[in-house]
């Protein structure tokens, strides 16, 4: 099999001579932002590990003093801010070194701006000084800031560049989107933005600016659409993170890179002020939503974030508070579902959801319930569906205009059978059997008498390198709006058990294709996550569940 150099994996995606020039005007401003003293040597970048997670470690580019503000979690960095421990100019700058080192090894940046925020964190810290006090409960966390809309859009920050999936929208920011308003206003400090796929609709993330590689092994997938971040959150060039998810964009990437994912209910964090190639398409909506290290991080930023009521800033985010219940004085009914009755996981996933099932069956804290899927393969092809309803007409449109390559996975995602030209009656009749199938899954759900339901994230660890094509163990509940959570279960794909005993037979064409992906060798070391969900608006209880079920598994 022929070996690809890391240059041509980390490689952007081409297109004519026109579009190939102007790419590299914006590849070149990227690469001029990232400082001489924070350039990897050739000898490391011309040929490193798969498995490029120490790096930063070693590369001797970091103090020891950075190396270990960098190992800290958002929510203990506000914590030592807050104490006088810690500096937001220290914070800010060890996280910003790590990021444009994370950035050579990952492609994980489209921008970088650490100088500016320097100037930011300076300022909170002579705040500080006078006061005594923080200025709101983020003061001087470092937050990566990728994608945000209520379909799939770039958040801008104000003076930083931004692109809602194609070169031909590439642009300057001339002011903050809502979400950045509020974070800044609660003390947040911004100094890159992250790599995100071209249409921003692949669990894939190439781009003009290179492919995002997953750090534990490059020759996989960060996932997509915030593939960017996922990489800079697992490579710790970020402790904490914004991404947003319309079909598993926050969940998928979090999965494939071992780290904390929460995708909120849609309208409840706010979205308005972002970038996106179909304005007014309304047939699905996405939330934004965090990506960081630890648990606790999603519950910090949530309780910030909505804390600040966005709905009286972003007309659009309804005034729901986040109301996490006491799990103490109730035993949590947890379903558990090993497979979608469309695509079977791989030998991975199955490892981890029987550990888990396992522990929790033994733990007297929660009842487990086995659970089964409700027409899964009918509520995916829906949404499916409406994610493009103009047949693809307006990617095609675009791509065209810059001269730019069509991705193989932008070809997949805009072709049929799923995705077609409506008319205004389609369009009225696709959006009936939306709201007729989460009326039937709702119903269902209540039947089965859970609280939550621990399940696959996606149907394998990181996939390869293009070939991720089933999104239906997350964008299932992006069509019922229904919140979840994805974390690390500790375990990584192991060659040596990970393997089938006997080939199973496909329950679909989808899980055939996805059983021809599965060469246990080619995942090793590949983090295995699993997925919690709840029904819409229960997002404190996603969190509280969370916080049991993994305390449970790891005791």
């Amino acid at each position: 099999m022929t070996t690809v150099s890391f240059k041509e994996k980390i490689k952007g995606i081409g297109g004519d001579a026109s579009y190939e020039a102007k790419a590299r005007v914006f590849q070149e401003q990227l690469e001029a932002k990232i400082p001489a003293s924070l350039r990897l040597s050739s000898a490391i970048l011309e040929d490193p590990p798969l498995d490029v997670t120490h790096i930063p470690k070693t590369c001797g580019l970091l103090t020891s003093q950075e190396l270990a503000i960098t190992e800290l979690d958002a929510t203990a960095v506000c914590q030592r801010i807050a104490a006088g421990e810690l500096t937001a100019v220290d914070a800010v700058t060890a996280f910003g070194k790590r990021a444009a080192i994370a950035h050579q090894l990952t492609a994980c940046l489209i921008d970088f701006f650490l100088d500016e925020g320097i100037k930011q964190a300076q300022q909170l810290d002579e705040y500080f000084r006078k006061e005594g006090k923080v200025i709101g409960p983020l003061h001087g966390l470092p937050i990566s800031i990728k994608v945000n809309d209520h379909r799939q859009g770039m958040l801008p920050v104000k003076g930083t560049v931004g692109s809602a999936g194609f070169l031909m929208n590439i642009e300057t920011a001339t002011e903050d989107c809502d979400m950045t308003k509020i974070l800044r206003s609660l003390g947040a400090v911004f100094y890159v933005k992250t790599n995100q796929p071209q249409t921003l609709m692949h669990l894939e993330s190439r781009s003009t600016y290179g492919r995002v590689l997953n750090p534990y092994n490059t020759d996989l997938t960060a996932g997509g659409s915030s593939g960017g971040e996922s990489a800079l959150v697992a490579m710790k060039g970020s402790c904490i993170g914004v991404g947003t998810d319309g079909g598993g964009s926050i969940r998928a990437p979090s999965a494939h890179c071992g780290i904390y994912g929460f995708r909120p209910s849609c309208r409840t964090t706010p979205l308005h002020g972002v970038l996106w190639y179909q304005p007014g398409q309304d047939g699905f909506f996405s939330s934004a939503g965090p990506m960081c290290r630890s648990a606790r991080d999603m519950r910090l930023f949530l309780e910030a974030v909505l804390g600040a009521n966005p709905a009286l800033l972003d007309p659009d985010a309804l005034p729901v508070p986040l109301k996490v219940p006491d799990l103490i004085k109730k035993k949590l009914r947890v379903g558990i579902m090993m497979h979608d009755g469309v695509v079977m996981p791989h030998p991975p996933i199955i490892r981890a959801l029987k550990w888990a099932k396992a522990k929790l069956e033994a733990s007297s804290e929660v009842e487990v319930i086995d659970y089964s899927p409700y027409d899964h393969d009918r509520g995916y092809s829906i949404v499916r569906e409406l994610y493009f309803e103009d047949g693809g007409a307006t990617v095609r449109r675009l791509l065209k205009e810059s001269g730019e390559e069509m991705h193989p996975l932008t070809e997949w995602v805009i072709s049929p059978p799923h995705v077609r030209d409506h008319d205004a009656a389609e369009v009225w009749k696709l959006r009936d059997e939306r709201d007729k199938y989460r009326r039937e899954y709702s119903d269902y759900w209540w039947s089965q008498n859970v609280d939550v339901v621990l399940c696959p994230p996606f149907p394998g660890t990181a996939s390869r390198h293009d070939t991720a094509k089933y999104w239906g163990y997350t964008a299932i509940w992006n069509l019922l709006d229904y919140p979840g959570t994805v974390f690390p279960s500790g375990f990584v794909a192991d060659p040596a058990i990970d393997i089938y005993q006997e080939l199973p037979s496909p329950m679909s064409a989808a899980d055939e294709y996805n059983l021809s992906l599965y060469d246990a060798t080619k995942f090793k070391g590949a983090p295995v996550s699993l997925q919690i969900v709840s029904r819409i608006y229960n997002d404190g209880l996603v969190l509280a569940a969370q916080e049991v079920v993994e305390r449970i598994l790891k005791s």
